[in-house]
């Protein structure tokens, strides 16, 4: 009876110790991709690490990847703003038009490395575009690194990519696919390895980073890439909290998630981009396959053709009241500016 009674007690305690140090808050972090890819393993998980630990363990963050609560990738940012989850990361592009400001980092041959790029672009929402961003309360925004094409058959020179079916992942991304002589075809990231291995493409449209979370150098044997330190095309992110369950946080938690918020948490997720840039290009590599890199001379054609694009999305914002050349010209301040101080 001794013995029930003292492992009893110890049940007791034990259940009230627990809940002396339970989560005040659980915030569920939703996203698209597998927890094994790049942004998930080392972005991700690290953050909502920090978080939980700044907060002393009062915030859990549940994170629940490939779209385990529902929906569609597309549908994330409403997610957030309509509180079926706290906080979601997604891409900006898989909604078009409704970012247009912030598509000026869409635009083609923007920018190269992801880190100082995320800086840039945090700095500049920060200035211009947060009334895009109304309905939610920014973590951050992020870019990825150079983007490049992989495919079925080699691209060696613009000429190749004519009437190639090419997976675009944003609405500037396909604009540019179009003037380049390429078919886009629109769709998220996860559709790519299937798509790819039943010819509804046959090239699409990722950096080294995404390659390994696809299996990508298994489907196409030819990369193709650019000289200079700017890819072909860039696509941007956001790591979205819903207001409501931002605002009912208690100060001193509010202050952690602002203290995880900015700049420093762009550059986060740019970095990671980075390193998965790398490990995405050593798996090619292992692989055997044949990686292009375009010489200066022909990428020049690249650049001259896909220039168009910036022409097309100043009327179209023009349209809308933004100043298109104003806000281009402050992006690619920003750029410099960052990658200075790389």
């Amino acid at each position: 009876m001794k013995l029930i009674q003292t492992m009893l007690a110890v049940a007791i305690g034990a259940v009230a110790w627990q809940s002396a140090f339970a989560a005040d808050v659980t915030l569920r972090f939703h996203q698209f991709l597998p927890p094994q890819a790049t942004i998930p393993s080392k972005a991700i998980v690290p953050w909502a690490q920090k978080v939980e630990k700044e907060s002393g363990g009062r915030i859990k963050i549940q994170h629940f990847p490939s779209m385990q609560l529902g929906g569609k990738a597309p549908e994330l940012f409403d997610q957030a703003k309509d509180g079926v989850a706290d906080i979601v990361w997604t891409v900006l592009g898989y909604t078009p038009g409704r970012f247009p400001k912030s598509e000026v980092f869409e635009l083609p041959f923007s920018s190269g490395l992801a880190e100082p790029a995320s800086r840039a672009f945090q700095e500049y929402v920060e200035k211009n575009a947060m009334d895009e961003f109304k309905d939610v309360k920014i973590i951050a925004v992020h870019v990825h690194g150079p983007g490049l094409i992989h495919s079925k058959d080699p691209i060696t020179k613009l000429e190749d990519f004519k009437g190639v079916k090419v997976r675009g992942g944003s609405r500037i991304t396909n604009i540019m696919l179009e003037q380049l002589g390429a078919v886009p075809v629109g769709m998220p990231v996860p559709a790519v390895g299937e798509s790819l291995s039943k010819g509804v493409i046959t090239a699409t449209t990722i950096p080294w980073e995404v390659v390994p979370a696809l299996k990508v150098q298994q489907i196409v044997k030819n990369h193709t890439g650019f000289a200079g330190q700017q890819g072909l095309y860039t696509q941007t992110f956001v790591v979205a909290m819903n207001k409501g369950a931002y605002d009912k946080l208690p100060a001193d938690l509010k202050k952690v998630i602002d203290a995880n918020s900015g700049a420093d948490t762009a550059a986060l997720f740019g970095r990671a981009m980075d390193g998965g840039d790398v490990v995405g290009l050593d798996l090619v590599k292992k692989a055997g396959n044949k990686i292009y890199m375009l010489d200066a001379v022909e990428t020049q054609t690249w650049r001259r053709t896909a220039a168009a694009v910036r022409g097309i999305w100043y009327r179209e914002v023009g349209g809308k009241g933004i100043d298109g050349p104003k806000l281009a010209a402050e992006a690619e301040a920003l750029i410099e500016k960052y990658n200075k101080k790389k």
